[in-house]
């Protein structure tokens, strides 16, 4: 039974989560489908932004299977873990080694929870309903996240409020997730998926090129010496200079019309 769907609107690609009895949390088997939609999205010229949800109105994932998967993941001989996942994917696909250079955004349709809220982290936006809940509830149950929520959370919400998340393993609400820039926008749960869609669209027709050299620059920038970030940013810009899409861009800027980006 297929438990994550993959559906085709235009060149945006929407991923659904659906294990509704289980809070679309994942086991194995939903985890490594999800791991190659998400080879497939990257592998796909056509496909220029990914929208993840969750199906139903109640969870947008609730992280790891407990029942099936955190303790034979946790408990994997070291050899193996390394190798399997220390230097393999990461849960949901996109949390470790897999590095996706077109715009994922989350749409968050309710709780987002341990493995289920790195999987958020590891999205370049996130929309979410007004019940939208999210925890790293990690500390609760004796050890802590691993599959980025440490590493990305600071950098999206700063170290104060990720130590309150982090330390306390407490649910935070939607709007305090907005406070905090953890989401960017709250929308009305039956316009979540919808809107989401919507905006996905408006990126995939601005420039994949841009979109692909200036994640990969944000992505290496952190922790690097603000001179050799700046260095970067701007070797990046000149590998612009004789692309199609620049040309494209500077001759509907003239004109006064939409560019039609090709991505070369």
């Amino acid at each position: 039974m297929t438990t994550i769907h993959y559906e085709r609107h235009g060149r945006v690609r929407l991923i659904t989560i659906d294990r509704v009895a289980q809070m679309n949390s994942l086991d194995f088997t939903a985890n490594d489908e999800l791991i190659d939609i998400w080879r497939e999205f990257d592998r796909d010229d056509d496909a220029r932004v990914a929208v993840i949800t969750g199906a139903g109105g109640t969870s947008f994932c609730a992280g790891a299977d407990l029942k099936t998967y955190t303790m034979n993941f946790a408990q994997s001989p070291a050899p193996e873990f390394r190798k399997n996942y220390t230097n393999g994917p990461g849960f949901g696909g996109i949390t470790r080694n897999l590095n996706i250079d077109k715009p994922i955004v989350a749409a968050v349709n309710g709780f987002a929870i341990s493995g289920g809220f790195e999987l958020a982290l590891a999205c370049d936006l996130r929309f979410c309903a007004p019940n939208a809940e999210f925890a790293l509830q990690d500390a609760k149950w004796g050890f802590h996240a691993c599959d980025g929520g440490l590493i990305r959370l600071p950098q999206i919400v700063g170290l104060g409020n990720a130590m309150e998340i982090i330390l306390s393993g407490e649910r935070i609400d939607a709007d305090h997730a907005y406070r905090i820039g953890l989401v960017n926008r709250i929308v009305p749960a039956a316009q979540l998926v919808g809107d989401t869609i919507e905006y996905a669209q408006m990126l995939a027709r601005r420039s994949p090129l841009s979109h692909q050299f200036g994640k990969e620059v944000m992505r290496r920038a952190v922790g690097l010496p603000q001179d050799e970030a700046l260095r970067m940013e701007s070797r990046s810009f000149r590998d612009f200079g004789m692309t199609a899409d620049l040309a494209e861009g500077t001759s509907a800027f003239k004109e006064r019309r939409e560019a039609n980006f090709k991505g070369h």
